[in-house]
C-alpha cells in the first residue's frame, strides 16, 4: 500500500501543501499520497485517529488544530515544547505520535540557505509572543544572534516567554511595543496576525538599522504590509513567509521520508503562480 500523508485544517481548501509535498515525492523518488483533511472542530482526536486507521503516516497541521495536536501528541521535540504547538505529526514504528514543530527550522533555512543571512552577532527583533512566535524562537536561538528581543503589544506576554528561554546562553529580552523607541536591529521579524488585516505592529519608524533586513511570516500574492513597511524604512532585503512554507514542509517530509528534498524550484514554482 502506498503510504499516506495529507494536511489537516479548517478551512483546507486553499493549502499550498499538496502540491508541495506531490513535488518533494516526484523529485526524491518516494511513493506516497498527500491530501486535504477537513478537520473536525468538534473532534481533531477523531479525525486524525480515522486517518491513521486508514493507512495514514503522517500529518501536516495547520490553523486552527496546532494546540490540540501538541496535546493529542505522545511524544514532543523539544521545539515543539517550547512553541505550544504542533505543525507535524509522525506515526512512530511503535504506534505513538510524534509532534513537532518544524516552522522555526524552516524560518531559519529560508532566511540563511536561500537568502544568505548570518545571525551570528545580529540584533533581532520579533514581533508578536503568540503561536508564531513561540513556533520559531528556539531555532532562532540556535543560530546565536547577539540579542533576541520579543516585543507584544501586551508586554506581560513577551516577558513571559522571554523568561521561558533564559539558559539558551543569548541575551533574550521581552517588552511592550511601547518600549522600542531607542533600540536598533539587523533584523525584524513580524510573527503578529496584524498583516491579515493588512496592518504594521506599531513599531518605532527608526528601529531598523542601517543595512538591516525585514522578515514577514506571512506570505500573499502581493506584497504584504509589513514588507511595505520594510521596503519604505530602507531594509536592505524585505522578505515574506513563501520560503518558510516550502523550508517547513521539506523539514516534515525529511521526518517522515528520512530525505531532504531540494526547495529552490518549488519556492520559484510558488512565486511565479503567485505573480500570474
Amino acid at each position: 500500500m502506498t503510504d499516506r500523508y495529507a494536511v489537516i485544517g479548517n478551512p483546507i481548501e486553499h493549502s499550498k501543501s499538496p502540491f508541495i509535498h506531490q513535488a518533494f515525492a516526484g523529485q526524491t523518488g518516494e511513493a506516497l499520497t498527500y491530501g486535504r483533511i477537513l478537520g473536525d472542530p468538534e473532534d481533531f482526536a477523531g479525525s486524525v485517529r480515522d486517518f491513521l486507521a486508514r493507512g495514514g503516516k503522517g500529518l501536516n497541521v495547520t490553523v486552527p488544530f496546532k494546540e490540540e495536536a501538541w496535546r493529542l501528541a505522545d511524544e514532543l521535540t523539544s521545539r515543539a515544547r517550547v512553541a505550544g504547538a504542533v505543525n507535524t505529526l509522525v506515526l512512530q514504528p511503535d504506534g505513538n505520535l510524534l509532534g513537532d514543530n518544524t516552522d522555526g527550522v524552516g524560518l531559519v533555512r529560508d532566511l540563511v540557505q536561500n537568502h544568505g543571512f548570518d545571525f551570528r552577532g545580529k540584533r533581532v527583533l520579533l514581533l508578536g509572543a503568540g503561536g508564531a512566535s513561540r513556533g520559531v524562537v528556539r531555532p532562532l536561538l540556535e543560530q546565536h544572534p547577539a540579542l533576541l528581543v520579543i516585543a507584544n503589544r501586551t508586554a506581560e506576554k513577551a516577558r513571559a516567554l522571554a523568561d521561558e528561554l533564559r539558559d539558551e546562553g543569548v541575551e533574550v529580552k521581552g517588552c511592550g511595543l511601547d518600549e522600542l523607541p531607542g533600540m536598533q536591529f539587523d533584523l525584524i521579524i513580524n510573527g503578529t496576525a496584524a498583516g491579515l488585516k493588512g496592518q504594521v505592529p506599531h513599531i518605532p519608524d527608526d528601529c531598523l538599522a542601517p543595512g538591516g533586513w525585514v522578515y514577514d511570516m506571512m506570505y500573499a500574492s502581493e506584497p504584504t504590509a509589513f514588507v511595505r513597511w520594510g521596503q519604505a524604512h530602507g531594509a536592505e532585503k524585505a522578505l515574506d513567509g513563501l520560503g518558510m512554507l516550502v523550508e517547513q514542509a521539506a523539514e516534515s517530509f525529511r521526518l517522515w521520508r528520512g530525505v531532504k528534498p531540494e526547495t529552490r524550484e518549488i519556492i520559484d514554482a510558488l512565486r511565479s503562480d503567485q505573480q500570474r
